[in-house]
């Protein structure tokens, strides 16, 4: 019996099945002892640093400081305390926080977006097996008719 249309999937397909969307985790080094290390180290602090608690500690630090930048009555201390002090060390952790929120939501987003994709894959592939069950249908119609006369036409 032939067949009408031959579905060739695209190898994509066959690697989907064995891989899962692309977590943070999966790019960490693995490779060395010290980059190991390095990463861990530097998402502890970066988990530490980045929290409101955190904000609020160096806001205080930073206010420590306020009263002396202010009665020393120089303008260029107390521009420096509001940017190098008061900026820097508070609106780190407030920023880090802010990533950290939009990061999640891109993680969903991007979750999302895997499943709808895997979803969208399914259904074509059923859409296609569909089709071919037609084709057979349609082919055993086509046998089941009397042949065209020779050189006549079929109506």
């Amino acid at each position: 019996m032939s067949k009408i249309f031959d579905f060739v999937p695209h190898p994509r397909i066959a690697q989907r099945t064995k891989l899962a969307p692309v977590k943070v985790a999966d790019q960490l080094p693995r490779d060395g002892r010290m980059d190991r290390f390095n990463t861990w180290l530097a998402l502890k602090i970066t988990a530490g640093v980045g929290t409101m608690w955190c904000a609020y500690a160096f806001t205080v630090i930073a206010l420590i400081s306020l009263p002396a930048a202010i009665r020393s009555g120089n303008t260029i201390t107390i521009i420096s305390w509001i940017a190098q002090t008061f900026l820097q060390l508070v609106l780190l952790s407030i920023i880090i926080v802010g990533q950290n929120v939009q990061s999640a939501a891109a993680d969903k987003r991007s979750e999302a977006t895997y499943e709808d994709a895997d979803a969208v894959l399914h259904t074509a592939l059923q859409i296609q097996k569909h089709l071919e069950a037609q084709d057979g249908a349609i082919e055993k119609i086509l046998a089941s008719l009397p042949a065209a006369p020779a050189g006549g036409s079929a109506v």
